[in-house]
């Protein structure tokens, strides 16, 4: 994932060969005379279908305990892909009768498995979660389930009109969907490098299920010898007479997932993350429990920490926002009619391949009303802001998706804090109001950005985008059937949810009690803290938009430095150890780097999230079947 723009590029966009057009010809001719491979080829078939959505289940999943645990959910497309082709293979050596998946099959699959692994899990790992820390109770699954669907069927429906513009028109690079094209061109080409990188990320994610079935499963023989692994190796350190052995989370937990994590994330965010993890508990949480600020170091972070990193992330997600006011502008044309020398309207050539304009009215209008209608009769938001909150969602989400496409980076956080602000403007003094109404805003621009990424996907392979939209739509009824009921199982109550330390949930709570409560409630301290964290904040931004390229590796992360101070410093601690890893790696061996480095990463996030997500539902059930 890069945080730099990246230049647009020429017809057919970067990862396809330039073709010179004719005299004559539009792009979208050209598109349709040279990548475009006809409805000849398989693409929306119930095998790609069945097995995008089975994938995408498991997968959606995975990333709602990444989201719970570290606060980051994972692109699931790649995985996805390498995934079914290794099953295929496994397959086809069973039945060798049966076909292979065509390309475009495996796109409609990826597409499937993506709207269903990250398209849902937003809205039920986040403002569901800051509201169970709220309220202390669930909200029941007939509000969530309806709830999670309108918002994730509407980011869908808005991909439509964008889809022409920053795809087809404007050629955004969306450098996910860029990768997930080439990472099928290799499979299907059965090169030699893409099968070592499918066979290391189903080798990874093998790996990681074991380590979390042994680090996270409670075993009597395992017990017995004394074989258990110890969830948390704890450091003896004494900082300003606290010992910090008593602090919950300071140690190295022994994970997979958190290293490969850190691999994906990256050097510059991690060794910030690090840095402030050490600040806050080797000297500032010392200082405040010296100091009978917070009664115990258990209460460092809750008490006091997550003021301060909420706000650095704030400020800096707003200012980055405002920065980026050229995107906001060409962001407000989506839709462009071409017309002929004469000023007469031009046939549209892709009129059979694209989504129609109709589909568009007949989803988003019922839609939209649906989403007001349930803000009322859920938690009582008014019509008005109901209305406001739809309106401002499509806005931030054309937004969200041309930062995707032209940057790689959903800015969903700055999207969801912008209808915060609104909200609390609107509604004074409701919480509930004004995270719900986030709530909105952070489904629609995360699901439509992802999808977008899909779309570019199948425009650099040749595929039927209204096949492809079709695929995507049916993979939201398949994250659904997976997410919602393993909310509920995986998180019975709110202490479920508080061991998880959920940092991006925390800020949630944070950011909604600060706005709707008033910032009087916050001890007098911390909002000091906020106050320079938040001007740190606005100076890390401004630095990272006008430092020169060479210098920005050096410049923290905003995000990092935010991040540690509202999870422990565990999780800080083993994404720099992976980091560190993948950063060695890169400079002893950069070839094997390059090649195993993102897929061993992703196996191993996915392996031990998905196990350790099966065996907190199934200690959950047991822990109910004894009630």
């Amino acid at each position: 994932m890069s945080e730099e723009a990246q230049d647009d590029v020429g017809p057919l966009a970067s990862g396809s060969t330039v073709v010179e057009e004719l005299p004559g010809e539009t792009s979208d001719q050209v598109w349709l005379r040279t990548v475009y491979q006809g409805d000849h080829v398989p693409q929306l078939t119930w095998r790609a279908v069945l097995m995008g959505g089975v994938l995408g289940m498991l997968l959606s999943i995975s990333n709602l305990y990444t989201m719970l645990k570290v606060g980051w959910a994972f692109g699931v497309a790649i995985t996805a892909c390498v995934l079914s082709f290794v099953i295929w293979r496994l397959v086809r050596v069973v039945a060798p009768n049966v076909s292979d998946m065509s390309i475009l099959e495996n796109n409609c699959m990826q597409s499937t498995a993506s709207a269903a692994g990250y398209s849902t899990g937003a809205t039920v790992g986040l403002a569901f979660g800051a509201l169970l820390l709220i309220t202390g109770e669930h909200t029941p699954w007939t509000t969530v389930l309806p709830w999670t669907a309108v918002s994730a069927l509407l980011g869908v429906f808005l991909a439509v009109p964008m889809k022409r513009q920053m795809i087809n028109v404007e050629q955004l690079p969306f450098p996910s969907g860029i990768a997930a094209a080439e990472t099928l061109r290799s499979l299907h080409a059965q090169s030699k490098e893409a099968v070592k990188q499918a066979y290391s990320l189903v080798a990874a994610l093998v790996a990681g299920a074991v380590v979390g079935f042994f680090v996270k499963g409670e075993f009597p023989w395992q017990i017995q010898n004394n074989l258990k692994v110890p969830d948390l190796i704890k450091f003896e350190v004494q900082s300003f007479g606290v010992n910090l052995k008593d602090t919950p989370g300071f140690g190295w937990e022994p994970s997979l997932l958190l290293l490969g994590a850190g691999m994906l994330i990256g050097m510059r965010v991690c060794l910030s993350m690090l840095i402030g993890s050490l600040a806050l508990y080797l000297y500032f949480g010392p200082q405040i429990v010296s100091a009978h600020i917070v009664p115990s170091p258990s209460t460092i972070i809750k008490g006091w920490a997550l003021w301060s990193g909420s706000a650095i992330m704030v400020t800096s997600g707003l200012t980055a926002f405002a920065l980026e006011w050229k995107t906001i502008l060409r962001s407000l044309n989506i839709v462009k009619v071409k017309k002929g020398e004469a000023g007469e309207v031009v046939a549209d050539p892709l009129a059979a391949v694209e989504v129609p304009l109709k589909w568009l009215v007949i989803g988003i209008v019922p839609l939209a009303i649906a989403s007001v209608i349930l803000q009322y009769l859920a938690f009582s938001i008014s019509p008005l802001v109901g209305i406001t909150t739809v309106c401002l969602s499509f806005l931030l989400g054309l937004i969200a998706c041309r930062a995707t496409g032209e940057t790689d980076v959903t800015p969903m956080s700055a999207m969801c804090k912008i209808t915060q602000l609104t909200v609390a403007v609107m509604a004074p003094k409701n919480i509930i109001t004004n995270l719900m109404a986030a709530s909105v805003t952070a489904n629609i621009a995360s699901s439509s950005a992802d999808l977008l990424t899909d779309l570019k996907s199948g425009y650099l392979l040749g595929a039927n985008a209204r096949k492809q939209f079709l695929a995507q739509l049916s993979g939201v009824f398949f994250g659904l059937a997976a997410v919602v009921p393993a909310w509920y199982f995986m998180v019975p109550n709110k202490a479920a949810l508080e061991a998880f330390e959920p940092p991006t949930v925390n800020v949630w709570k944070s950011v909604a009690i600060a706005l709707s409560q008033g910032i009087d409630t916050i001890p007098e301290s911390a909002r000091w803290g906020m106050v320079i964290a938040g001007i740190l904040g606005i100076a890390l931004a401004l630095l990272d938009k006008f430092v020169a390229k060479k210098y920005k590796p050096y410049v923290p992360s905003a995000m990092g430095l935010g991040l540690s101070w509202v999870m422990p410093f565990s999780n800080a601690f083993a994404f720099f150890l992976g980091a560190l890893l993948a950063s060695i790696w890169r400079r002893i061996e950069k070839n094997s780097a390059e090649l195993y480095v993102v897929p061993m990463a992703s196996g191993a996030v996915a392996g031990e999230s998905l196990i350790c997500a099966m065996l907190a539902i199934l200690q959950a059930a047991e822990a109910l079947s004894k009630l």
